[in-house]
């Protein structure tokens, strides 16, 4: 498998797991390089606007970003060869904004109801942006005993503050984009006992990441949006190449 990767792909693992070490070995340092590079919600004052791209190489742990490689070791070359590097890095990127941008819209829906809300009960909604920067140390300090009141507040200090981190979003697109291209290709995952077709991989892993996206559970921090977002720019990005280069059918 290693000897047939391609350059791109290659380069795009390498700079991700070169990253990865380096913010292993900076420590306490890497945490704080990490609170510019990850991709902050665009109204958050701790947003910059490289964080659109930079998002994409940091990760959160060892298993994050060796599905993320694992994946993309096991799709990337294939595209690559059939799109081109050029066509190739273009998708693989629109598909991380495509998630960041999704995954955003969501925040934004549920931010505009929060500071709606907190609007109705007179709470100060500044105070909450005030101590939402990453310079600040400690919990949100509330204004209001109301129990309802401080829930919104709290949640949405917390997306102010939270980053999104990885190429999840960019990994999905590539999956999506394989299976758009290669819909008859037979797949093998350590969890399916049986091969399954790459066309009925992407309606499944669009359902369970809605399922989770929308189910918001407690022990679940992925940003399953991103992945839809990913998942939808790599379904489109192929469906106008195949149709700019008169491909028909898988």
């Amino acid at each position: 498998m290693f000897q047939n990767i391609t350059p791109i792909t290659k380069n795009i693992i390498i700079i991700n797991v070169a990253v990865f070490i380096l913010m292993y070995l900076a420590g306490s340092y890497g945490y704080q390089i990490d609170q510019w590079l990850a991709g902050y919600f665009p109204l958050s004052p701790n947003f910059r606007s490289w964080q659109i791209i930079t998002h994409m190489f940091m990760h959160g742990g060892i298993m994050h970003i060796a599905f993320n490689m694992l994946t993309l070791l096991s799709f990337g070359p294939v595209l690559e060869q059939v799109l081109g590097g050029k066509k190739f890095t273009i998708l693989y990127f629109l598909a991380g904004i495509g998630g960041f941008a999704l995954y955003n819209m969501i925040n934004l829906v549920e931010v505009f109801r929060m500071t709606q809300f907190l609007n109705e009960n007179d709470y100060n909604i500044n105070e909450i942006y005030k101590y939402a920067t990453i310079g600040y140390v400690g919990d949100m300090p509330f204004t209001s005993s109301n129990p309802e009141v401080q829930e919104k507040a709290q949640s949405l200090f917390n997306i102010l503050r939270t980053p999104m981190v990885g190429a999840s979003g960019a990994i999905f697109g590539v999956v999506a984009a394989f299976s758009t291209l290669f819909p008859n290709a037979k797949l093998m995952f350590m969890f399916i006992p049986a091969p399954i077709k790459a066309k009925y991989l992407l309606p499944i892993i669009i359902l369970i990441s809605v399922f989770l996206g929308v189910g918001q559970f407690s022990w679940d921090n992925v940003a399953h949006f991103a992945h839809i977002g990913g998942a939808l720019v790599g379904y489109l990005y192929i469906k106008n190449w195949k149709k700019h280069n008169n491909i028909i059918g898988g």
